[in-house]
């Protein structure tokens, strides 16, 4: 689950940590996902920036990324729920940079489904976008992850392990992906690492949340505050650049939501 408005820029400071690296970064138009794109980009990455509407968002975050360096960012349109347009994505890091490197399972969808009212509309969305898409993404890519000895890092949620009240679609789909991040750990290593982020309050969502419930959400934290989309992308970034002998992880960004439950 993600809360707060991010902040603008990248998280990192800009070195060459990640440069000749090619990411792929999911759902990125937008929110997390652009926080994320441009924290691996100020560390020196070539972008595939994944959108599936936001196509006027999409491109001037590209058109951001290649001011800042040229030619370093490129766009790739797709419904990730048509599992056969998948590969497509992988093409065009390999079109435009010539490889792949990093992973990253960013989109979403998030929404309430009571129990009585779920429909197997929202079952096929939730579970598409949240945890069929990501598998299917990964396989398309292990062979050119392979080569390059790379990573996927997963978007969970702290609501994968404890349910969120009136989310159980939303919750099995985090629930399933925190569980795919360990068993593609175990079928792509040794030579790809796979891990996954874990965010809590850290991006409200866009239709409104209370603000009596944002406080009681909050306060529920051990740092009693709420994130921001740069901590996510900086969990992001260790992954990519920090823990070389780390895989098969979940990262709690969190504030300490999930110890104080």
């Amino acid at each position: 689950m993600t809360h707060e408005k991010p902040e603008a820029g990248g998280a990192a400071a800009s070195h060459s940590s990640l440069q000749g690296k090619t990411a792929l970064v999911t759902g990125a138009a937008r929110r997390v996902g652009a926080v994320i794109a441009r924290t691996l980009h100020a560390a020196g990455a070539n972008l595939v920036l994944h959108y599936r509407s936001s196509a006027d968002d999409a491109t001037a975050l590209a058109q951001e990324l290649n001011g800042l360096r040229p030619a370093s960012a490129a766009l790739a349109e797709c419904d990730l729920l048509e599992i056969a347009s998948l590969p497509a994505l992988v093409d065009t890091a390999i079109k435009e940079f010539g490889g792949l490197d990093i992973l990253v399972n960013n989109a979403s969808t998030f929404y309430p489904t009571p129990l009585g009212d779920i429909t197997e509309m929202d079952w096929d969305d939730l579970i598409g976008t949240n945890l069929k898409a990501p598998l299917f993404l990964a396989q398309a890519a292990a062979t050119r992850l392979h080569e390059a000895k790379g990573l996927i890092v997963n978007l969970a949620d702290i609501h994968g392990v404890k349910p969120l009240r009136r989310y159980p679609v939303y919750s099995i789909a985090k629930g399933g992906l925190i569980m795919l991040t360990r068993s593609l750990a175990r079928e792509l290593g040794p030579h790809v690492r796979v891990n996954a982020v874990a965010p809590g309050p850290v991006m409200w969502p866009e239709d409104g949340v209370d603000r009596a419930l944002q406080e009681k959400i909050t306060q529920r934290t051990a740092l009693k505050r709420a994130g921001s989309a740069e901590d996510v992308a900086r969990a992001c970034l260790f992954f990519a650049t920090g823990a070389p002998y780390v895989t098969g992880q979940v990262l709690a960004v969190d504030g300490g939501r999930s110890i104080g439950w």
